[in-house]
This record gives structure tokens, sequence and C-alpha cells, in this order.
């Protein structure tokens, strides 16, 4: 569950003109965050993003989902769902509470090195590099 002032800032963005993934960006920032205090750890730099955009799209940001061939038909499917959620055409529905258990427990055996300065900055330039060349 997203902070009410994350969402705030977000809408605020929004309404200002910014696009939706500068509006998105704050969720992901709000996530770093939860991982640098120990909240949960994350395996990657990337899952840590992923769950930001995932809650961004549930908050009502519309960031479409990816588009065919970037990422999985898996990752794709969660992230269409996700956005439905947010633009109200779907009910949100919470998953069962032994797999909230579940996923936050398994969350929790990670650390957070992957939202490190360094492993941010380096996943930044490899995101650049990877855009460069399409």
């Amino acid at each position: 569950m997203p902070n009410k002032a994350t969402v705030k800032k977000a809408k605020h963005e929004l309404r200002a003109g910014k696009s939706p993934t500068t509006a998105a960006g704050e969720f992901v920032h709000e996530e770093i965050d939860h991982v640098r205090r120990g909240k949960h750890g994350v395996r990657s730099t990337k899952q840590a993003i992923a769950i930001g955009l995932s809650k961004a799209r549930r908050a009502g940001v519309p960031l479409k989902p990816p588009r065919q061939g970037r990422t999985s038909a898996q990752t794709r499917r969660a992230a269409a769902r996700d956005y439905a959620t947010g633009q109200g055409r779907r009910r949100p529905r919470a998953p069962s509470p032994q797999r909230s258990r579940a996923n936050l427990r398994r969350l929790e055996r990670y650390g957070s090195q992957p939202v490190s300065r360094e492993a941010l900055s380096k996943q930044a330039k490899r995101a650049a590099r990877s855009k460069a060349t399409k």
C-alpha cells in the first residue's frame, strides 16, 4: 500500500502535465526507501523498480503495460491487470493471506544491496545503453 504523500505527489505531477513515467517514479522512490529502511529486501534492482511500477499502476497512474517483446508474457499480463485495476476497469482483489505472507517472507530474506547508490547507478547506465542501441 503506497503512502498517501506518494499518491498525492504523483497526482500533482500528472495534473502539472508531467508524463506517467515521472509520476510512477515517485512510487519507485518509495519502494527503494522501503528496502533501504529494511521493510523488506529485493533480489535485484529491477525487482525494486517493478514493484514500484506495479504500485503506481494500481494507484491510478496511467502507465501502459510494456509492449510485446520487451518483457515476458507473464509480466505483461500482470502489468495489464494492475493497469486495469488502477483505471477502475477491474475490482482490486487482494491475494490470499497465505500468499501475501509468503511473498513478504520471501522478500524479507533478500538484502538491500540492490538499491545501493552503486547498484542503481549501474542499472540506470545499463538501461540508457540498451535504449540507445534500439
